[in-house]
């Protein structure tokens, strides 16, 4: 029986993996790009250039009672139908939404290590479900249990598919980021609840990890700056950071992160942008990196540790891209993590 995945495992790894979207719209091209450029930690594509079918709700949504998802993603509800009770459907991922993670798994089905898998998490579920009008407390009760149930059929499904495949498993929590928000339609408490307990059903099969940001902040000012000292509180294994984006973890987070690193803690950094033009050197890449770690350290982090105990990814997808552009950013986030081991 395969060992699971734990955090001292990752820092043997090349440091690189990604968060998922990617521009293409072949399952198989799309794998084999993935293979081919981060063989030690692949990353399963979603690829909602394919389907929209792909994105991060449409999947999410797909099999719960009440709720259908259209050809172009969005839901259709029939919120007198939902019930957090009812049975979940597609637990096989035998659907549309999951035809590149199926094909994904037919690549890897005899692969001996680690891949990465994402799942949508309880909260952004639960407030697309709420939006989508059902009632708030049926839409994050219907959310938790959804979540929860497909992380087990998920881990069913890679232990079935790819047996010798170690999975570790983000959790997509863009919606975490306003649950301080009075008008929040769950308590913070609550909200964190719901994460936790996704997180520790994952824990015992899987490494564990916890991402809170879409890539895309800098789009809107007004949007809330991250609580990562709350964030941890839900307890990931990893936790995917944007930079440079992310100053509040300067202000508010070094402690806790600090903290959470001597715990063994992994953090993968989104240090190459996938907004705008994708850059050519990586040296400014490494250089706001490294301003960054040298402020963390000022607040308590250890350099050594944030040096070990980091992977690099692109700061978010990189379905808006093209093949070329995203081919380009795999190789810088390869020739970031060189220089990260490097000490450079």
């Amino acid at each position: 029986m395969r060992a699971v995945m734990t955090p001292a495992d990752v820092r043997s790894l090349g440091r690189t993996t990604s968060i998922g979207t990617l521009p293409h719209d072949d399952p198989t091209d799309a794998v084999r790009f993935v293979l081919e450029r981060q063989s030690a930690l692949p990353a399963v594509p979603q690829l909602p250039n394919r389907s929209p079918l792909e994105r991060r709700i449409a999947q999410a949504a797909w099999g719960i009672v009440g709720v259908a998802v259209a050809p172009d993603g969005t839901l259709v509800v029939h919120p007198e139908l939902v019930d957090p009770e009812a049975p979940f459907g597609d637990t096989g991922f035998l659907g549309a939404p999951y035809a590149t993670l199926r094909r994904f798994l037919d690549a890897v089905a005899i692969r001996e290590g680690p891949a990465k898998f994402q799942l949508t998490g309880p909260v952004t579920l639960g407030l697309a479900l709420a939006a989508a009008g059902v009632p708030d407390p049926v839409a994050f009760a219907a959310a938790d249990t959804v979540v929860r149930t497909r992380a087990t059929a998920l881990l069913r499904l890679v232990a079935d598919r790819a047996p010798g495949v170690q999975p570790v498993v983000l959790v997509d929590e863009p919606g975490l980021r306003g649950c301080l928000d009075p008008a929040f339609p769950v308590a913070a408490d609550d909200a964190l609840d719901l994460v936790s307990g996704v997180l520790a059903a994952l824990e015992p099969h899987a490494l564990a990890g916890l991402r809170c940001t879409d890539g895309r902040r800098g789009r809107d000012p007004n949007a809330a700056a991250m609580d990562w000292p709350l964030v941890l509180q839900t307890g990931p294994q990893l936790l995917a950071v944007p930079v440079p984006e992310d100053r509040t973890l300067v202000t508010l987070g070094a402690t806790a992160l600090a903290s959470f690193l001597d715990r063994g803690g992994i953090v993968a950094w989104g240090a190459v942008p996938t907004e705008g033009p994708v850059g050519e050197s990586v040296t400014p890449l490494r250089r706001s990196l490294s301003t960054l770690w040298s402020e963390l350290v000022v607040g308590g982090c250890d350099l050594d540790r944030l040096g070990e105990q980091a992977l690099v990814t692109p700061a978010g997808g990189l379905g808006r891209h093209t093949v070329g552009q995203a081919a380009a950013t795999y190789s810088l986030v390869d020739e970031l993590a060189t220089a990260v081991r490097a000490g450079r």
